[in-house]
């Protein structure tokens, strides 16, 4: 029994290897298939690198400030009796504001000619008086004593008159201060006095009067910009444009006028101060703007569009489209913004492709395909919503 069982198991492995032979057989015998698979180029748009002067600038954020502002305040105490201007309106320099009753500055008006005429006749009378004293003087009848007080009394009179005509000047002068006037062009605030008040000098003012054009645009640059302004302005005038938040439209271009004689210990900025003109009214007191200055012009400038450059651990790059179809890495050293396009300052030559939208699906090598710009947005559209699905 124990030799059938031997022979039995060993017919088994038999079979098995005979199995295994024949399977490995057949496998061996197949044709073998591919044992990799290529990367289809990726979809991408791009555009060439151009070359372009374009502005040096410093972008800064500044307020807008009136040229002049006057307080209106009265010179003369009196009652106001007429207010010639409505809240907010335009006001040329000499333009009635308020009046102030000027009957008592008449009276005083009056009173002071009175005065003048009084001691222009007692004039006459002192200088008649003299010429007599001379002639009685000069003959031996009149004694020196005499004679003196009647030069004194010429000179007394001479005195008077030019006190009285003081008096006089004075006088005509509170009579103008009864009707206030705007001393500048400009446009008003709101009245804080109403007809009937009484007012007096050293007072509350009476109103405000701001000129707006040209106006100031007020902002501050740090002290590590201060010396390519200051090297800038020795060339010239600085132009800086001035825009609002808010309006899409062209800027107001104004000149620097002023840079601040020293830089502030707890800011580490220096102020600096443009005139803009503001004759449409865009610019109003205290509103805040954006503030352009530029600096100069760099020549020749390497542009591409500013969705070309992207980040990474090693700093800004991007893809280059080469001669033979595949995508170069290429870092590079961003400038300034100029619009929807960037300056390249390193790393990139006129006239040299770049990937502007695609760049998710590039490798470094890899092949492209150029497409316009609204199909290669669309496909990774596409295979997102495939994906959500």
């Amino acid at each position: 029994m124990m030799r059938n069982d031997s022979s039995r198991h060993l017919h088994t492995l038999a079979a098995i290897g005979l199995i295994c032979c024949s399977t490995l057989s057949f496998y061996g015998c197949r044709k073998q298939g591919p044992q990799g698979w290529d990367r289809p180029p990726a979809a991408v748009s791009s555009a060439a690198a151009t070359a372009k002067d374009v502005p040096l600038y410093l972008d800064e954020i500044g307020k807008c400030v009136p040229r002049e502002v006057v307080s209106i305040a009265p010179q003369v105490p009196g009652r106001i009796t007429d207010i010639h201007f409505a809240d907010g309106a335009d006001v040329k320099a000499g333009d009635a504001l308020f009046t102030i009753d000027p009957r008592p500055y008449q009276a005083q008006v009056d009173s002071a000619e009175a005065a003048l005429s009084q001691s222009t006749a007692a004039l006459g009378l002192a200088k008649l008086e003299l010429g007599r004293a001379q002639d009685l003087f000069e003959k031996k009848f009149l004694s020196q004593q005499d004679f003196d007080k009647n030069r004194s009394s010429l000179q007394v009179a001479e005195a008077k008159v030019r006190q009285d005509k003081a008096g006089l000047e004075t006088a005509r002068l509170n009579l103008q201060y009864c009707s206030i006037r705007s001393p500048i062009d400009g446009r008003t605030g709101r009245r804080l006095v109403d007809a009937g008040n009484v007012v007096a000098p050293g007072g509350a003012p009476l109103l405000v009067v701001e000129r707006l054009d040209p106006i100031y645009a007020d902002f501050a640059v740090s002290e590590n910009d201060l010396t390519a302004v200051q090297k800038n302005m020795g060339r010239g005038g600085l132009t800086a444009l001035v825009s609002l938040p808010d309006e899409p439209g062209d800027p107001i271009a104004g000149k620097l006028t002023f840079l601040d004689n020293a830089v502030g210990t707890g800011t580490g900025t220096v102020n600096l101060r443009a005139t803009v003109p503001n004759g449409t009214r865009r610019l109003w007191p205290g509103r805040l703007v954006k503030v352009r200055l530029l600096l100069g012009t760099i020549s020749g400038a390497v542009l591409v569009p500013a969705a070309a450059p992207q980040s990474s651990a090693k700093g800004p790059y991007v893809y280059v489209i080469k001669e033979d179809g595949t995508a170069d890495f290429r870092s590079v050293t961003l400038g300034q913004r100029q619009g929807d396009s960037i300056v390249i300052a390193e790393g990139l030559k006129p006239g040299e492709k770049v990937i502007v939208a695609g760049q998710m699906g590039v490798t470094p090598g890899g092949k492209v395909r150029e497409e316009s710009a609204a199909s290669s947005s669309a496909a990774p559209a596409t295979a997102s919503a495939s994906a959500k699905s």
